[in-house]
Formats: structure tokens, sequence, C-alpha cells
């Protein structure tokens, strides 16, 4: 039976965690940061506190993926730790919503931002008769639609001929990701410095504002866990993947601070706080009209390094599924030649593109925010679980700090779950049905496993 391959190295692995994590958040969220806190400084200690808690997460999963380097990521830690069903829980959730979600997410705004240099991109071509569009209107399918649709299926396609290619495009445009990223942050440091640095008193301020300016940061910083997800094509895994986690995530930090550093030098808060596209404003002010337009192709560069990472990691995870029975068994098939889970990597890709086309994907993520902090959680706090079920395990990396680290982060995601349940009861409680609705599947397919004769 065909394997996958150990043929991704420290810099495609580190490609993974920084491409990923790095997508348009960093274009966008600090104006919500600013309109939360009120103050620059504010927003630099979010920066910091979010980044040292994904650090912790980052820390803790680097154990948890060298116990177990094995394809899926957290359906490996949650099944290990609490039973299969959590593993399932997250996997039917990766597949159908999560990933796919976050994917059609970022081909729509790779659209967004072409079409400022080819607005023509926002024109609908047709609607279907179907009350899905807006109001319950007939769906409207755009242009811009269409492309997005077809930059995640060629991405599907470029991923399916091998971990090789797919980590090679990854390495690629993520080099040159950072590179314009540092030709910003230059521009920054060298632009006239701002005037005013009053706080902004329409700000919500306080812990409200804080906690509120720390979700929008966990947004920016979400992604380094998905290198676990293909833990199985990693080579010396025992080395590679806490050296890939740490060093991903502490790259990703010290970029964020450096770009923020960039904008509110050149920028006032309150010319920060009146535009929704802060990093083209202020390459504006230092480089005229075409340094808006920089910015939109670094943005463009930014999401497709972000979405090639989400397709290649989170294909793993229903293929890790299958592989143990959980799932529709084409999932868990390997191409003979590729050695890679072609029919995942395909079906993912194409369901994707489905979300994009449907409008609906932005509600169906909002829905499982409740949900899968709940499992993020209980994945991190695996690392106590495992020590505890399993003493004698060979652990090539031991969490630093432990067990403060992983603790500190169960806690801060245990309170963004309580944030969430309060702010948005129905949305979360309609995520969680949503989530349930694939127990039936669980239950046909939890008898397969346990009676290995019957077939789909």
């Amino acid at each position: 039976m065909t394997k996958l391959r150990r043929e991704l190295g420290v810099w495609g692995a580190s490609s993974i965690v920084v491409g990923t994590v790095i997508g348009s958040g960093i274009f966008l969220v600090p104006r919500k940061m600013l309109l939360e806190t009120g103050s620059v400084e504010l927003v630099f200690a979010v920066w910091i506190f979010g980044g040292l808690l994904s650090l912790a997460g980052a820390l803790t999963y680097a154990e948890l993926a060298t116990l177990m380097p094995e394809a899926g990521g957290e359906y490996n830690y949650l099944r290990a730790a609490y039973g299969p069903f959590w593993g399932f829980l997250y996997g039917w959730t990766q597949m159908w919503v999560a990933k796919s979600g976050s994917i059609a997410t970022l081909a729509t705004g790779f659209f967004y931002y072409l079409a400022n240099f080819r607005p023509e991109l926002d024109d609908v071509l047709f609607r279907i008769p179907v009350p899905l569009g807006p109001g319950g209107g007939p769906l409207e399918v755009s242009a811009g639609q269409l492309l997005a649709m077809g930059v995640i299926l060629a991405l599907g396609w470029l991923n399916w001929f091998g971990i090789r290619v797919g980590g090679g495009v990854q390495v690629a445009v993520t080099a040159c990701k950072l590179l314009l990223i540092a030709w910003i942050i230059g521009a920054g440091l060298a632009g006239e410095p701002a005037q005013d640095a009053a706080p902004l008193a329409q700000a919500r301020g306080g812990v409200a504002g804080f906690f509120a300016a720390l979700v929008a940061a966990l947004w920016a910083y979400d992604g380094w866990n998905n290198l676990g997800m293909v833990a199985s094509e990693v080579k010396s895994p025992q080395k590679t993947l806490p050296r890939a986690l740490i060093f991903g995530t502490a790259l990703v930090m010290a970029t964020y601070l450096l770009t923020n550093f960039a904008y509110f030098r050149v920028l006032s808060p309150g010319e920060a706080a009146s535009s929704d596209r802060i990093a083209a404003v202020m390459m504006q002010r230092v480089l005229g009209g075409w340094g808006g337009d920089l910015v939109s192709v670094a943005a463009m560069i930014s999401i497709f390094a972000a979405l090639n990472g989400s397709i290649l990691s989170g294909s793993r995870v229903p293929y890790a599924l299958a592989r143990d029975g959980y799932f529709f068994r084409s999932f868990g098939a390997v191409h003979a030649r590729h050695a890679t889970p072609g029919f995942s990597i395909l079906a993912l890709s194409a369901w994707s593109a489905v979300l994009v086309l449907s409008g609906r994907y932005d509600q169906l993520v909002t829905l499982v925010i409740f949900p899968s902090w709940i499992l993020y959680g209980m994945a991190t706090a695996a690392v106590i679980v495992l020590r505890r079920k399993m003493p004698a395990a060979e652990r090539p990396y031991r969490t630093l700090g432990y067990p403060v680290v992983p603790i500190l982060f169960v806690l801060v995601a245990a309170f963004l779950t309580i944030q969430t349940l309060l702010h948005s009861t129905r949305e979360s409680l309609l995520g969680l049905g949503l989530i349930l609705c694939g127990l039936p599947f669980y239950l046909r397919w939890k008898k397969r496993v346990e009676t290995p004769a019957e077939t789909d």
C-alpha cells in the first residue's frame, strides 16, 4: 500500500507556518485593533500578548506533533487523549466548514485585491434562481467569484502532484511575501513620522476593548497549527517539527510588530482609524499612488501563499479520518505515483470552491467559532492528558514551561469560548448543531470500524 512520503524539509515546514499565518490580516486587522483599544501602545500590547499566546500553543503542539508525527494534526491528539469521537468532530468541522470556509475566504480576498486593477471582476455575470443571494434573492455570480474558484482548483491540482511540488511552491511564495512585507516596513521606517499621536476618544477601550482586539489579533495569528496536519510528510520530524513551529511563530510575531511599527510611525491614530486599508494609506503617503498598488500586489501574494498552505495541510485531515475508518474510504487513498492523498486534496478544493460560489462561507465560519475553540483548547490540554495516559511514550521534545504554558493557552481559549457564547449565543448554538449533524455518520463509521467486514 502506498504511503505518504517524508519529503518536507525545515524550510518547507517553516514556510507552511509563516505562509499560512500571514494572509490578509496584517493589512486589515490593525485598524480594528486600534478602534477597539484606542491607543497605539495597547495595539502593540495586544499583538505581543496574542503572539506569546500563539507561541505557547506552538510550544505545546511541538510536543504533540513529535509524539504523533502523523497526518491529521489535532485529529490525532484529540483521538489519543479523549477517544475517536472528539477526533472525528474536529475532522468533520475542518472538512465541511472551518478549513474549507477559510480557503473560500482567502480566495475571495485574493480577487478583491485583484479587482483594484481589474474592476470588471466585480461585475455580475449571471444569476441562479435560488434564494441564496442578497436579501434572499437570486444567487449572483461574479467574474471574481469564478476566478477565486479557479485559483482554488488550480492549487488543488498542483498539490495533487506531490508534497515536494506543493512545498516548493510554498517556500517560493512565502519568501516573495516576506520580501514585499520587508519593503513595506522599510518604506514606513523611511517615511516622515506622524505629528499627532493622541489616542482615539471614540474607541471602546478598557478590558472589553482589549479582548475584542485580541480576538482580531488571534485571527491574524491563526494557522500556526497547520504544520501538524502534514507531520507524516516532514523529514526528521523529531527535530524539524519543533524548530519549524517555534521559529515560524516567532518570525510571524516579529513581522507583525515591525509592520505595525511602520504603520503607526507614518500615520496618526486618527488617520489609521479612518481607512480600512491602513497599509495602502501608509504606502501612498510615503511613495505616492503606486505605493497603494504595491500593497495590493503584496496582499495577493500573501493570500496566495496562505491559500496554498491551507489546501496542502487541510487536505490531510479528512485523509487521516478515512485512514482510520471514520470518513468516506476514498478520502484515505494515496496516489501510487505522487504519494499524496489525491482524492482528499481535490475534494477539499472542490467543496471550498462551492462555498465561494454560495457566498455563505463567512456565515458558516462564524457559526463554528464557538465549537472550534472548544476543540482547540481540548487539543492543547491533550499534552497534559497524554502525559498521564502515556507516561512511558518517547517524547523527543517536551513543552518548554510545562504545565504553565499549555494551561495558559487553555485558560485563554476557555475565556474566548465563553465570550463567544455570551455575545453570539444564537450563532454558537447553531454552529454546535451544525457540527453535531455529523453524529449519524460517526455512528455509522464507528460500527464499520468495529466490524471491518462491512463496506460503504
